[in-house]
């Protein structure tokens, strides 16, 4: 017996005894018993077929001849349940052939009903069909397009949503392996240009050293992106490398801040930090968190002119740290706020400086990884990046 006969008995049963109870206080205790008679063996043998339609029903093929096959069920069970009580109850043939055709015009109005209902059902059904089709292809261009007024229009939502997700992640990474590409290009170039002109002979003896120099410079440069990349792509996908552990975050904010003071002091850029009185103990990897720290502070201080300063902050929340990271540069715009986050995007075009652009992508994967969420804020002056971490227990400051 499946798990949906023994409900669909005793469903079937309880229906025929509080019918069967209408009857009797209606026309008297004849009435109860036979309209028992009639209704639980026609319940029981409807509740069995069903059951066995359902277990059966890879072998009727598509949900409209499952849901055909329902219909036919029931149109079955009242057609049987009024030639029953035609019989039993010697009604004049008047009568009889009045009550039959009420009940196939219900029968056949019922059966109309169920195949409308299904039709436009089934036809969002199928535009997800269609559509996960179409994506499979390598389309990304297609979409549902069902309002999601029930279950079935949710569910086509949620492939709209997915397709669109998919379109902006390829195009992402579209973006992503031209960036690299581009990346790579310039110093590969100067490898190969410097490499011809010490293999051709071209290159005095005196200069070879000038030009080691140079490869060891544009060598350097690739593995720092080979190995942000190598980040990137690990910590996107959920690898925070060690163990995670308790984490003191003032000590590590002050430890961090100390170690930029003299890249800082290089620009004519102070940096100082200002710790709240107590902060909760996060649960985290160290060494990726400092990342973070790391590179929200030295971009920064790139983006902060001379006499400027770089100030971050430690916040206590209800359950979470708040780190900002403030400068007194020119600020980021707020149409590119959400970008910056991007893999090799750079607000400034026009910028120089080393590094691939990947310092904020990384903060972003790492704090997201710990289960935090991280932005751009815009205070009256400069720009502020701030990220959250949930939070432990809380450290006194006489415990510092």
């Amino acid at each position: 017996m499946s798990r949906t006969t023994a409900p669909g008995l005793l469903c079937s049963t309880l229906t025929a005894a509080v019918l069967s109870g209408v009857a009797g206080l209606v026309y008297g205790g004849h009435a109860a018993v036979v309209t028992a008679e009639i209704l639980l063996p026609l319940g029981w043998i409807t509740v069995l077929v069903t059951t066995a339609t359902v277990q059966r029903r890879d072998r009727l093929g598509g949900l409209r001849r499952q849901f055909g096959a329902i219909a036919v069920i029931a149109a079955a069970q009242l057609a049987a349940g009024v030639a029953l009580f035609v019989a039993i109850m010697f009604v004049s043939p008047h009568d009889a052939l009045l009550t039959v055709l009420l009940a196939v015009d219900c029968g056949v109005l019922a059966l109309w009903a169920g195949l409308v209902l299904g039709h436009h059902a089934l036809a969002d059904l199928d535009d997800v069909r269609t559509t996960l089709a179409a994506v499979g292809a390598g389309r990304r261009d297609v979409l549902t397009g069902a309002a999601p007024t029930d279950e079935l229009g949710r569910l086509a939502a949620d492939v709209d949503v997915m397709v669109s997700r998919l379109h902006d992640e390829e195009d992402a990474r579209g973006r992503l392996l031209a960036a690299v590409s581009h990346d790579l290009r310039t110093p590969l170039t100067a490898l190969r240009l410097l490499a011809e002109a010490i293999g051709d002979g071209v290159v005095d003896e005196g200069d070879r050293a000038e030009y080691a120099r140079r490869m060891g410079t544009h060598l350097t440069a690739l593995s720092a992106l080979v190995d942000d990349l190598f980040e990137l792509t690990r910590v996107r996908s959920g690898d925070l490398g060690a163990m995670t552990e308790r984490v003191r975050l003032d000590l590590l904010v002050a430890e961090t801040v100390d170690a930029m003071r003299p890249t800082a002091a290089a620009g004519a850029v102070e940096v100082r930090s200002e710790l709240a009185a107590e902060l909760a103990v996060a649960r985290a990897n160290p060494d990726k968190v400092q990342r973070v720290l790391f590179n929200l502070i030295q971009n920064a201080i790139h983006h902060t002119p001379p006499d400027g300063n770089v100030t971050v902050r430690a916040l206590a929340l209800p359950g979470e740290i708040e780190i900002q990271v403030s400068d007194t540069g020119t600020g980021i715009p707020a149409p590119l706020r959400d970008r910056v986050f991007e893999p090799f995007f750079r607000a400034d075009a026009s910028r120089t400086d080393a590094g691939a652009g990947l310092g904020l992508a990384i903060a972003q994967a790492i704090v997201e990884a710990h289960g935090g969420r991280i932005w751009v804020a815009q205070p009256e002056t400069g720009a502020s990046v701030r990220f959250r971490l949930p939070g432990a227990i809380a450290v006194p400051e006489g415990a510092r």
